[in-house]
């Protein structure tokens, strides 16, 4: 890791901001970056002053050649300088932005991770992954369309004044005033009419996406209430609205980069007017009226393009507002969790020493629980005894309370009303200690296949990695990959299937050993014959363990011994399989539109 790289990660651990501590432990590479542009586009303003004056100059016919020899040369010079610091500006300023994006991946991962449960059940699904798949991603630009052409273009605008001003004081002072117009006044406005544009075609997409996103969770619930065809329809009304504000936008910008590149056109004309002018009064020689004329046009062009970015800042503030949001709340459930990690801890200075616990006993009792600023409770009368080895499924939609049930197993919220104990102590005391998580999409990394598996048990050895590939049925697959267990995942495990990520992460859980296993809906998104495999798979090598599953499917519920069918946030059924398919109608019905 280079220099700035390390004071970029030191900086950003100090502050919560987003853009300043980057921008300023990248401060001299920015700020070579944009040294580099200014001289880029000098270059082509000098580029097309020599073209202007060697046509100029060539149509008087001039006795000799050597006449325009220097501007034939200064015309190929000017032309390799610009690409040469053109290419070397974006080179230094991309090597910058994309090292500060990647210092903000692991920042997002750092904060998303170990809060991963808690904020689900707080965001929607559709919400957060707006902010993975694009939040971090809008801030690159911030760097290399904001902050470079701006330092690049105030370069420019300071020598090309100073320069003119050398020729003619007043003329130098309006053109200041002019280019000034558009590089500094005219991007304020443009920023101030697009806010409320962007901002609301950004709110009814982000709207979209997570409808989308809920109803293909829900989408059980929506064809067996038969209102199918009216989420189509009102799906269909919003993508219309959604299309007429993205060509109203589409317009509106058309139109301002219209009236931007005739400021261009403008001040070309005024160049060539005050250039003619001079070359009246003996000043300049007639050669210089179309070199003087055409070097408006790349120092205008570098300002218009400034005032293009402009208006797409309220992007970046969103994306900005959403990062720390994200942070803020992290922090304060790492605050709560941390206050009663300490509470445990007192707690076990109290009790006298014992081996580690094998049996592990959850029993929830009454138990009521509502976030914070919520009108209605998310859970409410809750109770549930699972025994070491018990199997039991929760069963329920999309916004049932599934998943802060499993937070508050797991120990991350504490219940308003109720208790939940693991072998009599609070659930939020012990942080999920005796607890193994098997996730939608497990974390994977590039990195061996070995040491996927490894995270479960870092310290693991290969016989026992090897051991827990076989038990989930992956040994044989691994080996005839080309590196065998050295092969590497590839990034999120791109070159293996959704099943076979599953197995991995299941290999894991078994080095973990721990007595209790939550299935955290492992098999959506798998084909029907790969998620009954795999099921079968982990019913089999978790024999003993407690397992506790949250789904909306109900594929496999005859394995368990409990089901409770959550609706609302209350226990709407509960019983053995066979018992809710005799006696539940709607069971019933849920299990057959399923196509178990």
């Amino acid at each position: 890791m280079d220099a700035g790289a390390k004071a970029a990660a030191k900086t950003a651990a100090k502050t919560s901001g987003w853009i300043k501590p980057y921008l300023h432990a990248y401060r001299w590479q920015f700020a070579a970056a944009a040294i580099l542009g200014a001289i880029a586009i000098l270059s082509s303003a000098a580029l097309l002053f020599t073209s202007g004056y060697l046509i100029s100059r060539s149509s008087l016919q001039p006795e000799n050649i050597l006449m325009v020899y220097v501007p034939i040369v200064l015309v190929r010079a000017f032309g390799f300088s610009k690409a040469f610091f053109q290419y070397v500006e974006r080179l230094t300023g991309h090597d910058a932005a994309l090292r500060i994006l990647a210092k903000m991946r692991t920042r997002l991962y750092s904060i998303v991770e170990p809060q991963a449960l808690t904020m689900r059940s707080k965001y929607k699904s559709g919400d957060l992954l707006g902010l993975l798949a694009e939040d971090i991603e809008q801030l690159q630009n911030i760097f290399l369309k904001i902050v470079l052409p701006a330092l690049s273009s105030l370069l420019v605008y300071g020598t090309a004044i100073v320069m003119l001003g050398r020729f003619d004081g007043s003329f130098a002072l309006l053109m200041a005033l002019y280019s000034g117009l558009w590089l500094f006044l005219m991007p304020l406005v443009a920023l101030r009419l697009s806010i409320k544009r962007r901002r609301s075609f950004k709110a009814k997409r982000n709207q979209l996406y997570t409808k989308l996103t809920d109803a293909l969770y829900g989408m059980s619930d929506w064809t067996l209430s038969g209102r199918s065809a009216q989420f189509i329809a009102d799906f269909a009304k919003d993508r219309k609205e959604m299309t007429e504000l993205d060509n109203k936008l589409r317009r509106w910008e058309w139109n301002w980069q219209l009236m931007m590149r005739c400021s261009t056109a403008l001040a070309v004309i005024m160049m060539a007017v005050w250039a003619a002018d001079m070359a009246a009064g003996g000043t300049f020689v007639p050669s210089f009226i179309a070199a003087m004329a055409l070097v408006a046009m790349p120092i205008m062009d570098a300002f218009v393009k400034t005032g293009d970015a402009v208006y797409h800042i309220p992007d970046y503030s969103d994306s900005l507002r959403r990062l720390k949001q994200l942070e803020q709340t992290s922090g304060s459930n790492k605050r709560e969790i941390s206050a009663a990690a300490r509470h445990a801890e007192q707690l076990q200075e109290q009790l006298p020493p014992e081996e580690p616990l094998h049996q592990v006993n959850i029993k929830i009792e009454q138990m009521d629980f509502t976030y914070d600023g919520a009108l209605v409770p998310t859970l409410q009368q809750i109770s549930l005894n699972a025994p070491q080895g018990a199997s039991i499924a929760v069963l329920g939609r999309s916004g049932s309370g599934k998943s802060t049930l499993l937070n508050l197993m797991l120990g991350e919220l504490a219940p308003n009303r109720g208790t939940i104990t693991v072998n009599g102590l609070p659930a939020y005391q012990l942080e999920g200690a005796d607890f193994s998580v098997l996730n939608q999409k497990p974390y994977l990394f590039d990195t061996t296949v070995a040491n996927n598996i490894r995270l479960g048990k870092p310290d693991a050895t290969d016989e026992e990695v090897r051991r827990a590939a076989e038990q989930v049925g992956l040994h044989a697959m691994i080996e005839s990959l080309p590196d065998g267990y050295h092969t590497r995942m590839e990034e999120t495990g791109s070159r293996f299937s959704g099943g076979e990520r599953q197995r991995i992460a299941l290999a894991r859980i078994l080095l973990q050993n721990r007595p209790v296993v939550l299935l955290d809906e492992p098999s959506v998104g798998l084909d029907t014959l790969t998620e009954r495999k795999l099921m079968a798979t982990m019913f089999e090598v978790l024999k003993g363990k407690t397992l506790i599953w949250f789904t909306h499917h109900l594929s496999g519920m005859e394995k368990m011994d409990e089901i409770l069918f959550l609706e609302e946030g209350k226990v709407l059924m509960r019983g053995r399989h066979e018992q809710l398919l005799a006696a539940e109608p709607r069971y019933r019905r849920l299990y057959e539109l399923d196509d178990v």
